[in-house]
């Protein structure tokens, strides 16, 4: 099942499912408003979203409407719990070497987790919106889940369970502001701005046989002003799955339905810059500060910059029969205008 939240109706918008292909839509309201609505509810609502689901797929839904991505919030335009982990070891391996630190051994049994802002996500046509190219803004292309209620302590074969959604993020870092606030113990504020989300949410199911061992084993397509920049398959060298990861959240408190948790960027393990990049037969990066450390490890400095204003970003995973699952999360970096309205 598929499922999107349009703009319209508010600041949680109006939740729609959409078919397979997604063609077509059908707003559900009275069904569940909104998509935490649903959450709120999943036990009850989740057969009659299948059923409007089924509908849409074989054609035969009461006045079902054109599905537009770029009139779509990210599925949950707020919620109640935004955590992101770094379940690539690869990407952090390469962060420590860049500076010449070694990796604690205790980060390949224990996942790293920061609680990133919730109370606005922009949508997945919106604009990567700083005041400043100074701040080093990046692109970090992602997998993430939306839970259900989740226990404290659960295990991670009941925190898979609990799993509701999947969905793409590209999570943006501000990475010239991240050094500083990381000298004051503190964690991440400043430097991590509002993520988007790809326009459609999946359950689980709808993911067939690369929805395994809580990871999604498919390619994550990232495209850098129009040209390939990764395609690093997301299950492929991810040491935590969303089990472990969600488990990891649980630990010492409850996690509420519409919790949402984050991959970290997608990494897999290459044979250098060179043989990194797409052009030269690797599958690229999810982040530029990936492509950076490369470029420092191997040359002694970074040579690629950062986002300017008026780059673009594309995060897409394609089917094995080449269909986008999710749709596409394709921004532009802009300076901030002030909000709308």
């Amino acid at each position: 099942m598929k499922l999107a939240s349009l703009k319209a109706g508010g600041r949680d918008g109006t939740l729609v499912v959409v078919s397979r292909d997604l063609a077509t839509c059908h707003a559900v309201p009275y069904i569940a408003r909104t998509l935490q609505a649903a959450l709120d509810d999943w036990d009850k609502v989740e057969s009659s979203l299948e059923k409007v689901y089924g509908q849409l797929n074989d054609g035969i839904a009461a006045a079902p409407q054109p599905f537009r991505e770029e009139d779509c919030a990210s599925p949950l335009p707020r919620a109640y719990q935004w955590a992101d982990g770094s379940a690539y070891i690869n990407h952090v391996e390469l962060v420590r070497k860049a500076r010449g630190a070694q990796v604690p051994p205790s980060f390949y049994t224990d996942p790293l987790m920061y609680q990133g802002g919730s109370d606005s996500f922009v949508g997945p046509r919106d604009p990567i919106a700083a005041l400043s190219e100074d701040w080093g803004i990046d692109l970090e292309a992602e997998v993430a889940v939306v839970t259900g209620d989740v226990p404290m302590g659960a295990t991670p074969d009941q925190a898979r369970a609990a799993i509701r959604l999947v969905m793409l993020v590209n999570d943006v870092s501000l990475r010239n502001l991240i050094p500083r606030e990381l000298e004051k113990g503190f964690g991440f504020y400043q430097s991590k701005p509002a993520s988007a989300f790809s326009p459609v949410a999946v359950t689980p199911d709808e993911l067939g046989d690369a929805w395994r061992d809580g990871k999604l084993h498919l390619p994550l397509q990232v495209a850098l002003n129009g040209q390939p920049f990764g395609r690093p398959d997301a299950g492929e060298d991810m040491t935590f799955g969303f089990g472990e990861l969600v488990a990891h959240a649980a630990k010492t408190r409850e996690l509420a339905a519409g919790s949402i948790i984050g991959s970290g960027t997608v990494s897999n393990k290459q044979g250098g810059l060179h043989g990194s990049s797409i052009a030269n037969g690797g599958v690229g990066y999810c982040c530029l500060a990936e492509l950076r450390m490369y470029e420092t490890i191997e040359q002694g400095a970074p040579a690629t910059p950062f986002l300017r204003f008026g780059d673009t970003v594309r995060i897409e995973m394609l089917d094995a029969g080449g269909a986008s699952i999710f749709g596409a999360i394709d921004q532009q970096v802009a300076r901030y205008q002030g909000r709308e309205g």
